[in-house]
């Protein structure tokens, strides 16, 4: 019995692989060469690493899991294939879904204070630090000289 099972799950382990190999192979397009599907897949990648899943937020659709990701993808891979430039497909996107599509906005308008304000903050805080220390040591200092001082 025990043998039995170990070639039935061996079986079915084959025809899973083979089902994968039958559908990557019907995924790519035919009659296009490997090296230029390759190139369009990194184009797609990168655009897809700059647009925001809608449903996980906080992943773009190049690393979110949701089957809303993988259509946006398709989409980028549609748009890309058909002619059109990477930010000709970011602009259709955010056409579609507004600028908050995107990961990483463009710096001009109130988007600046995503970019500034980082800045702005650990600057302040380190003003607020030397401004600290300097108090201290100084009220250290006055300290020692009035012991010294009979």
């Amino acid at each position: 019995m025990r043998r039995f099972v170990c070639v039935f799950l061996a079986f079915a382990v084959m025809l899973c692989g083979a089902g994968r190999a039958v559908a990557q192979d019907s995924a790519a397009p035919r009659g296009a060469s490997p090296a230029r599907d390759s190139a369009l897949e990194a184009r797609t990648s990168d655009v897809a690493r700059q647009l925001r899943c809608p449903v996980c937020q906080g992943l773009s659709i190049q690393d979110s899991p949701s089957e809303l990701s993988q259509s946006m993808r398709a989409v980028v891979r549609e748009q890309l294939a058909a002619g059109r430039t990477p930010d000709d497909v970011k602009a259709y996107f955010v056409s579609k879904y507004g600028e908050w599509i995107l990961l990483a906005p463009a710096a001009h308008g109130f988007n600046i204070l995503a970019y500034a304000l980082p800045v702005m903050v650990v600057l302040g805080g380190c003003l607020l630090i030397v401004v600290a220390v300097r108090r201290w040591t100084r009220a250290a200092s006055d300290a020692t000289a009035e012991e010294a001082s009979p």
